[in-house]
């Protein structure tokens, strides 16, 4: 089975600053990194390919110096890299992204047929969560969001089992393959990269797609041009001014403890009691 695990490059989130007059994110000297959200897609069609055999490919669009998550991305095993990378790709907003990476993965089908599509749920930098389901659309593939879970997979049936997460609970749901999935966080433990795949990671050629080469022949569904969005104002979320409430646990049990707790809470929000047991039957 084929594989397409799509990546983003990301700033650290940690280290992003917002300028005080402009709004606008300081990205000057802020390290960039895998998006986290990612790396338990790629996790995930690691081990599936471990499982079943097959092979992983790594997409991501960005600049030439995306091809650093891309090595990362072939350290912990992955199998080949694609790096789209087109200066008309530049402004990109998720409805001109998703059309770049699903015309990319039309193109790697067209030789190798791709059996699964991997997205983190969201990007850190973005948080939309709108690329996996575009792609999905346009490719006209089955998608499963916010999956925690992959419970089974019929290669002969062409038929996989997977654990949603939805409010209120969990959906378990079955479709057919070619599909297209988007992980949850914490939903596996990401592996660490062999030396061999280190060194693997260091010698490959990373081959850079431009618009022309994944296929795209009307650029203007692309960057700035494609994208409808605009972003009118980017900034920090103020402190906040409420202190948290202590509860004092001096001297008492575990329930005690669990019971004043609850009762805090309650307090603050009287429709959350109200919520819960409904939920749970009552």
């Amino acid at each position: 089975m084929h594989i397409v695990v799509c990546i983003k490059q990301v700033p650290d989130s940690a280290q992003i600053r917002v300028h005080p007059v402009t709004n606008t994110i300081m990205r000057q000297g802020v390290p960039t990194i895998i998006n986290p959200y990612d790396l338990f897609s790629l996790e995930e069609a690691l081990r599936l390919r471990d499982k079943f055999g097959g092979k992983v490919t790594v997409l991501t669009m960005g600049p030439p110096m995306a091809d650093t998550s891309l090595r990362k991305a072939l350290s912990m095993g992955a199998d080949a890299a694609v790096l789209l990378s087109d200066r008309c790709f530049a402004g990109s907003d998720t409805l001109a992204t998703s059309y770049a990476l699903a015309s990319a993965i039309a193109k790697i089908t067209e030789t190798e047929p791709v059996g699964m599509v991997f997205c983190g749920k969201q990007t850190i930098d973005g948080d939309t969560a709108q690329v996996g389901p575009g792609i999905a659309k346009r490719l006209e593939l089955n998608q499963l969001t916010y999956v925690e879970r992959i419970d089974a997979v019929d290669e002969t049936a062409r038929k996989i089992t997977v654990e949603r997460r939805a409010e209120g609970g969990v959906q378990v749901l079955s479709t057919s393959l070619p599909c297209l999935i988007t992980m949850l966080e914490g939903t596996n433990v990401v592996r660490r990269g062999t030396m061999e795949d280190m060194l693997r990671a260091a010698r490959t050629e990373i081959p850079m797609w431009s618009a022309a080469k994944a296929g795209i022949t009307d650029t203007a569904l692309c960057g700035l041009k494609g994208s409808p969005t605009v972003v009118k104002k980017v900034f920090a979320p103020p402190p906040r001014k409420e202190k948290a409430k202590q509860i004092d646990v001096t001297g008492k049990t575990a329930d005690d403890i669990a019971a004043a707790t609850l009762n805090a809470l309650f307090a603050a929000d009287a429709r959350l009691e109200e919520t819960l047991f409904r939920q749970a039957g009552h």
